[in-house]
């Protein structure tokens, strides 16, 4: 089996944008390894939160997980909610993205399938997942406008360590799509 970096790294931020496990700090690290060779401003990002959460129990990060993207509505990590609120549109667009996963033999399982880890995680199943239509769609409309909205959010909670995961994705998508528009 080929080693696929990009979609090892797309799995490694969903973990981490996933409620909290015991294994954080380790996929913290790993992400933050998998990102030094390739993107520094990102890995020093993923290095700020891990020095963040350093010494936090399992359950103080749950804590934060949910006071950040539970309990305010503008950090919710829903690409849909950020793309049209509540509206109907958000319920065509969930039913596209599981017909769209479908094709590709992929579940969102019992999440939401606009949860951003759920949308990471379709782009992680490879190159060709990424490279059709509706994964180019999913990262270039979806994800890096949804990231753009999250980091925003953000800027009034400078001591959240999320924004530093919400950042150094943004900027790891933000590459990709301007890679793909340069192939486009």
């Amino acid at each position: 089996m080929v080693e696929d970096p990009t979609g090892r790294l797309y799995e490694l931020f969903a973990d981490l944008l996933e409620y909290p496990t015991p294994a954080l700090s380790r996929q913290a690290r790993g992400c933050a390894g998998r990102l030094g060779s390739v993107h520094s401003e990102a890995a020093a990002l993923l290095d700020g939160f891990l020095h963040s959460v350093k010494g936090l129990s399992l359950e103080r990060m749950e804590e934060l997980y949910t006071s950040t993207f539970d309990m305010q509505p503008v950090c919710y990590p829903y690409v849909g909610y950020h793309l049209f609120g509540e509206s109907y549109k958000r319920g065509a667009f969930m039913a596209r993205l599981n017909e769209g996963y479908r094709q590709y033999g992929y579940s969102a399982g019992s999440e939401l399938p606009d949860h951003v880890a759920i949308a990471l995680r379709f782009l992680a199943l490879g190159v060709l997942a990424r490279n059709a239509d509706f994964g180019r769609a999913l990262l270039c409309e979806g994800l890096v406008p949804t990231l753009g909205k999250m980091t925003k959010a953000f800027d009034d909670q400078t001591g959240n360590p999320y924004a530093a995961v919400i950042s150094a994705l943004l900027l790891v998508l933000t590459d990709e799509k301007e890679k793909e528009m340069g192939n486009a």
